[in-house]
């Protein structure tokens, strides 16, 4: 006997008519990156759907504590970390979801509490409405800013390591839905 694996819509996660995702090719630099990283947001929270909260608290391998609850919350941080504290020029805002006794604090405090899982998705939305307020007012991606260690990054660097961090974290994503529920698709 053979088990059947849910792939979703001929292997598509979502019917096309339902996908949020554009796949439409923008003009421009700036287009063309916040399009990606809009998929890319896209991409992470439809993996997180219809689960309930003990599924997107479910760990990976050990010692691994990633969970997409996790990756949720690590997102958040990231999105604050990079686009409110560094680009907006706010370094010394706390960071979300870390601490200097706690560095992994984002994926350890990922646990199957609907307030946890209520505060993970509603920061993360924060941050990203917040990130895409920001990039309304972008124009020069060649401009420096400096970073929390003291160094200086373009906001292009950023940009396209805001990409980078996304879809190495939607790979992740893939993984941790398979094993849940052997959901599999784009």
């Amino acid at each position: 006997m053979t088990s059947q694996r849910e792939v979703g819509y001929n292997g598509m996660w979502a019917k096309p008519e339902a996908d949020p995702r554009s796949d439409v090719s923008p003009v421009g630099e700036l287009a063309t990156i916040r399009e990606y990283l809009s998929n890319y947001r896209l991409t992470l929270g439809m993996k997180c759907e219809d689960l309930s909260p003990e599924q997107l608290a479910v760990r990976s391998v050990p010692p691994s504590t990633m969970s997409l609850l996790g990756l949720i919350r690590h997102m958040a941080a990231v999105e604050h970390n990079w686009f409110y504290r560094t680009l907006q020029g706010n370094l010394n805002a706390p960071r979300l979801y870390w601490s200097t006794e706690e560095r992994d604090l984002d994926f350890d405090g990922a646990v199957a509490d609907p307030n946890v899982i209520n505060d993970a998705f509603t920061t993360w939305r924060e941050q990203i409405l917040t990130a895409d307020r920001w990039l309304d007012s972008a124009t020069d991606l060649g401009t420096m800013v400096s970073m929390a260690n003291g160094e200086q990054a373009s906001v292009r660097d950023i940009l396209i390591h805001m990409v980078e961090e996304y879809a190495r974290h939607c790979g992740h994503a893939d993984l941790l839905r398979e094993c849940i529920d052997g959901r599999t698709g784009q």
